[in-house]
């Protein structure tokens, strides 16, 4: 009885002991926020702790080597470059439409063939999107980024994967993939000017000849105009698409003349010239697009862009992003020069330069994992006649071989025709080859300095029909 009478005390015990011990406060534990994927905005997509905002980071390794075909010994064959990105993207839904800030950042190394540069980091796309609105550094809307061109070196184009500017547009979406766009685009990274330096003419020619005048863009009054209305579906895309854009001089009417600032002379009425040239506008005029072609393979494309230029070349010159103050287009030891506009000597105005090309590729996949793309451009430079002059034919000229050859802005092709085979092993890694061959042709009307084998000017020409020089090219690529 004894034992039975401890055992129930020792049980009430316990069981009132449990009841204190509950009855103390005790420390919940933190709810764990997991990460939340975002799969509505696609792979890679998570939430941000705690907002609505879903962000995706990627980035991508690129090293790449170059072969350039030379022409002197002081030449540079083979160049080697490394670039480095960090992309992040990030979206939120809201009542009036998706709300992205998108920014791409770039580091690259180039050494040799490529020029060299220090590493320079530098942001390649930074802007915000809000419904129709884009506003920041993206691609420019003259072109499109959807267009499938794989090339690794140059071609006349306005390449996307190049042409990013400081823009504000706003998209006009319409339904059923059809897109019109206004954007007013920075116009001082589409200059192209050139020195114009030219030591057959004037008095340095046998018979007085006047060549164009060159001028230095002043400052910006007004930004590009472009515009672009855009057709895309299953099969592919269509753009046709305009831009204008702003010409204007610092002072073309002033030279500098033994240290001395003076007005430059009209040659036919010997009165100066205006200080300034009246502004001038040129423009741009494009059709590009690119059609989906699974009758040869999964995936195969053909792309192709047409582009008419009066006075804004920049919006074919391969996707220029930053202003060009001596622009030459070259081939072995040919380097014809061009420009938006040039001075006319008889008058003191701009006299515009106009320049056409057409570019577009086949890209095939043989397989998941091997593909190979055809690719090339031709483009004309077309200068006014007051901008070139005939060398007349002297002792002097003769002897050195500049005779009936032309000098100033010289109208020419250039014509690019390449290929790569890109294989991709494992997903979003490639490892391709490229080879680029490039002409250009003045249609024997220039000449092309002669030099001794170490690069050192001689002092005398020889006429050229064409030149041309082959690139070619090792890409390395990892995107994540």
């Amino acid at each position: 009885m004894a034992s039975v009478r401890t055992l129930l005390l020792g049980c009430a015990a316990i069981i009132t002991g449990g009841a204190q011990a509950a009855d103390l406060p005790a420390k919940s534990a933190a709810p764990v926020d997991y990460v939340r994927i975002c799969s509505t905005h696609g792979n890679g997509f998570f939430a941000i702790p705690g907002t609505e905002t879903c962000l995706r980071v990627s980035g991508r390794v690129r090293a790449e080597n170059l072969y350039l075909e030379p022409f002197d010994r002081a030449q540079d064959t083979i160049g080697f470059r490394g670039r480095g990105r960090i992309n992040l993207d990030a979206r939120t839904l809201t009542a009036y439409g998706m709300l992205r800030t998108y920014i791409r950042m770039e580091m690259t190394r180039n050494t040799g063939a490529y020029g060299f540069s220090s590493t320079s980091p530098e942001i390649s796309q930074a802007f915000v999107q809000f419904g129709g609105l884009t506003a920041g550094r993206a691609v420019s809307f003259f072109t499109s980024p959807d267009l499938p061109a794989p090339n690794f070196g140059d071609l006349k184009f306005d390449d996307p994967s190049n042409a990013e500017v400081n823009l504000f547009a706003y998209t006009f979406s319409f339904g059923n993939g059809l897109s019109a766009t206004l954007s007013f685009e920075d116009g001082t990274e589409r200059q192209i000017n050139n020195d114009l330096n030219f030591p057959l003419f004037g008095s340095g020619s046998a018979f007085p000849a006047f060549g164009p005048i060159a001028s230095t863009y002043g400052g910006e009054r007004m930004p590009d105009v472009v515009a672009n209305i855009r057709y895309k579906g299953t099969w592919g895309e269509v753009q046709l698409s305009g831009a204008l854009h702003q010409i204007r001089d610092v002072a073309a009417g002033l030279t500098t003349v033994n240290g001395v600032t003076v007005p430059v002379l009209n040659p036919v009425t010997g009165l100066p010239n205006p200080t300034y040239a009246d502004t001038e506008y040129g423009f741009a005029v494009a059709a590009l697009g690119y059609a989906n072609v699974p009758a040869l393979g999964v995936g195969d494309a053909v792309w192709m862009m047409a582009t008419y230029t009066d006075g804004a070349i920049g919006y074919l010159n391969a996707g220029q992003s930053e202003p060009i103050s001596n622009g030459f287009v070259s081939a072995g030891p040919l380097s014809m020069p061009f420009t938006d506009a040039f001075v006319d000597p008889f008058t003191g105005e701009f006299r515009t330069n106009k320049a056409y090309a057409i570019a577009g590729g086949l890209n095939h996949n043989w397989s998941p994992t091997w593909q190979t793309n055809v690719f090339g451009s031709w483009m004309r430079f077309d200068a006014p006649g007051v901008a070139q002059y005939t060398v007349p034919a002297t002792a002097a000229t003769i002897a050195a071989g500049t005779a009936g050859t032309t000098t100033g802005l010289v109208d020419f092709d250039e014509i690019r025709v390449g290929a790569n085979v890109i294989w991709t092993p494992v997903k979003d890694f490639l490892i391709g080859v490229e080879a680029l061959y490039i002409r250009v042709d003045p249609r024997e009307r220039v000449a092309v300095p002669l030099t001794t084998a170490s690069g050192d000017p001689t002092g005398t020409f020889r006429p050229a029909g064409s030149e041309d020089t082959w690139e070619g090219r090792l890409r390395v690529q990892r995107d994540f």
